[in-house]
């Protein structure tokens, strides 16, 4: 996978446990162009990986800027960014890959932001603004001094298309989100990013409404915890050299195979990214992942070695 080194010119606290990371190229030539919605991959020390969205305009080409959450769960990353990482560093990153792109076309948009899931939801409504697009962006946080880039939304030039919504404030200003939905325009598309709760709560509004699923747009910034998931130890098979290797209970398939030479690239290590996606030949997998769709799982043709695991004893694996 291609890297790109860039240097850190400025860190800024945007809300309680929220940093932003301007980051430009060490020669100052332009950055390779992104889509709203991108992310990039930020390796963060020797062997961790972290994804983070672009949330500046995607007319910019001077600069990306990346917006993280020191998470008291952190598995590395957040914290290291947040202690560690400062201005005048340099960090290598990859080029911009987009998951969560807008479709262009739509008559209107419907953003809907939750936590540090505004980091795309922001990109894109800076580039609905651009072009003129009709758009309404609602951005729900547990408070105010939680709330990250809200003097920026609150100056920008799309303002009075975004509401605020904090757990903490009265309750005629919290989400009413069968309203929001109801108010829409026929043909609107939305777009969610948030945690997984957050996500699912406006995905099961929208579909109990009728929105049909080609109008739903989403992506996790974090995977949840896997509970009452049974971890039973399995075998994986490589098909060019028919090498078995044993899978024990609660490892990585992708931790047990570097171990035995076999290095599958990994990035979010939580079933986010795709980036490590392995195709199956034989067997079936046990999907734990939020990358694919679920008529993608039903294919068991591919899986996510990171997270993902087995229902069958052996899974051949198309490497």
């Amino acid at each position: 996978m291609s890297q790109i080194t860039v240097v850190v010119t400025k860190k800024t606290v945007e809300a309680v446990d929220i940093a932003s990371f301007e980051l430009a190229s060490v020669d100052g030539k332009p950055l390779p162009p992104f889509s709203a919605g991108s992310h990039i991959d930020v390796h963060v020390a020797d062997g961790l990986t972290r994804q983070y969205s672009l949330c500046n305009d995607p007319a910019e080409t001077h600069r990306y800027l990346i917006g993280v959450l020191r998470d008291p769960a952190s598995r590395g990353g957040s914290v290291a960014m947040h202690d560690k990482v400062r201005e005048g560093d340099k960090l290598r990153i990859s080029a911009p890959k987009n998951h969560f792109a807008l479709e262009h076309g739509t008559a209107h948009a419907l953003l809907l932001a939750g936590g540090i899931g505004v980091t795309p939801v922001l990109c894109m409504a800076e580039r609905l603004a651009q072009v003129g697009a009709e758009f309404d962006m609602h951005y729900c946080t547990r408070a105010p001094e939680r709330t990250a880039f809200m003097e920026r939304i609150r100056s920008s030039p799309f303002a009075n298309r975004v509401n605020f919504h904090f757990d903490t404030g009265a309750q005629e200003q919290k989400l009413d989100l069968a309203a929001v939905l109801a108010a829409s325009a026929e043909g609107t598309h939305l777009y969610v990013c948030g945690p997984k709760g957050f996500i699912d709560f406006v995905l099961a509004g929208a579909r109990a409404a009728g929105w049909s699923e080609d109008r739903l747009h989403l992506e996790y910034f974090g995977a949840a915890p896997q509970e009452g998931q049974v971890s039973e130890a399995f075998e994986v098979q490589i098909a060019s050299t028919g090498q078995r290797i044993a899978i024990p209970a609660g490892r990585p398939v992708t931790e047990v195979l570097a171990a035995n030479g076999i290095e599958i690239p990994i990035s979010c290590e939580q079933g986010i990214c795709g980036t490590c996606i392995t195709r199956v030949l034989e067997g079936e997998p046990d999907h734990r992942d939020m990358y694919f769709t679920d008529a993608e799982k039903a294919k068991n043709d591919q899986f996510t070695p990171c997270c993902s695991r087995a229902k069958s004893p052996l899974l051949v694996l198309d490497i």
